[in-house]
């Protein structure tokens, strides 16, 4: 199939899309309009449908019709699934907030994440959390972490952790070789990680009025679980992401497979989404404070970002960055998964590594050498938290802590009070350390 040359004026409408989600809400009117999920999608609309028609004129309607429906359709679907496998699993309790209580927690979340996936190991820690908080003064940072250390980096040790990670397990890669590879740079990174926080919110902590804390002791409340159905639909979502793809599935994967069959597994996810959702008692749902606003808002602002993103990625395929070494692998999958969906981006940068030679007697996988998928992996999963589009699960846990009344800082804000001054420089540490 011939390939066709993009222009760079193509990237303009993905650029429009990546200001509007970071501008628009700053306005003092445009602000309030940009609140309603209808709103997003108009703007994903606009920007989105002028691309997806160029694409066409252009003989490239089988990209914009991939981009879409085996990359959008499964990344929300995956997200969906978790969201209301997890949605129905309430875990009550407002436990006393210190920052021994809220570092365990995080802790928790941060080794679940490669085990349920970052979106699900947030979605159901993220109202406990949120609970146990909310007597507390100062919240903001609490979230931030939690962002970071849940909905991104905790998610490296296996293809079930990120999206990014399941598509390169897809391209050969063994399941288990993170958890034999990266333990190293996982585990390093959320000491740090938690490390950091611990000491800023003790800081805040030691500052929290009189009234609030003892608004904490007084209404503190055990731990209750329910909704316990949804842990076998969750474990159906897993299983799901495991086995059924191409690689236990060869039909799946023949290239003149209809697509309700390459399919298959967001067909599974919709019966998941149906059997969690009429097996859970409608009181589980209400006590966990549950709305269709968070997913329906990664839909609307996504449904933007793939199709304007699909001239984006083809031009970075047809103008591959020169880069050759495994440092510059890092930052650059890295900087491109922070604006760009991490998982497109690791496949531009792993075609890009197979372009590299590779020394005799390295033993290569899924098509290059060991240090350049530990750089890609570290770039895409890591990365992925230093801005509110990076990864899916950012825009939720977001989305829900406004819910609540938390005031959350604005797309610009969270890099430069958040991500740039503790992510990137913990990133860095790692980086030296272990590529």
């Amino acid at each position: 199939m011939e390939q066709h040359l993009i222009p760079a004026w193509m990237l303009i409408p993905f650029a429009v899309m990546l200001l509007g989600i970071a501008i628009l809400p700053l306005l003092p009117k445009v602000g309030e309009w940009w609140e309603h999920n209808l709103h997003k999608l108009y703007v994903s609309l606009l920007l989105g449908t002028p691309v997806g028609i160029w694409l066409c004129m252009n003989g490239m309607t089988h990209d914009l019709i991939h981009q879409m429906i085996y990359d959008y359709v499964p990344f929300i679907l995956l997200l969906m699934a978790l969201f209301v496998t997890t949605g129905g699993i309430c875990i009550k309790g407002d436990l006393k907030a210190t920052p021994l209580t809220n570092t365990i927690i995080l802790a928790i979340g941060w080794v679940l994440a490669s085990f349920m996936g970052t979106t699900g190991a947030a979605m159901l820690l993220i109202r406990l959390v949120l609970d146990t908080i909310q007597q507390r003064k100062y919240r903001v940072h609490t979230v931030l972490f939690f962002i970071a250390v849940i909905a991104n980096c905790g998610g490296l040790l296996s293809p079930l952790g990120d999206p990014p990670l399941f598509l390169l397990f897809q391209k050969g890669v063994n399941f288990e070789w993170w958890l034999q590879n990266m333990v190293g740079e996982w585990a390093v990174t959320g000491v740090l990680l938690l490390l950091i926080y611990f000491g800023i919110d003790t800081y805040y902590y030691k500052r929290e009025p009189l009234e609030n804390l003892m608004a904490d002791v007084r209404e503190a409340r055990k731990l209750q679980m329910s909704g316990f159905i949804n842990i076998f639909w969750v474990l159906c979502v897993i299983a799901s992401t495991m086995f059924i793809n191409k690689t236990y599935i060869p039909a799946m994967g023949a290239e003149n497979a209809p697509w309700y069959l390459k399919l298959l597994r967001e067909w599974a996810f919709i019966l998941i989404i149906m059997g969690s959702w009429v097996t859970t008692k409608k009181q589980v749902r209400t006590d966990n404070n549950y709305s269709w606003t968070p997913i329906l808002e990664v839909a609307c602002v996504f449904l933007g970002i793939f199709v304007t993103m699909t001239p984006a990625l083809m031009f970075l395929q047809q103008n591959p960055l020169p880069i050759t070494k495994p440092w510059q692998f890092v930052y650059c999958t890295g900087t491109l998964s922070a604006f760009l969906d991490n998982a497109p981006t690791a496949m531009v940068f792993h075609a890009t590594a197979t372009t590299l030679p590779v020394a005799e007697g390295v033993q290569i996988v899924a098509g290059i050498a060991p240090e350049f998928l530990k750089a890609i992996s570290m770039g895409a999963v890591f990365f992925g938290a230093l801005t509110y589009i990076g990864n899916g699960p950012n825009f939720m846990v977001k989305s829900i802590a406004e819910q609540e009344g938390i005031k959350m800082p604005s797309f610009f804000g969270y890099m430069l009070k958040f991500s740039l001054i503790i992510l990137l420089p913990v990133y860095i540490i790692v980086q030296l350390i272990f590529i």
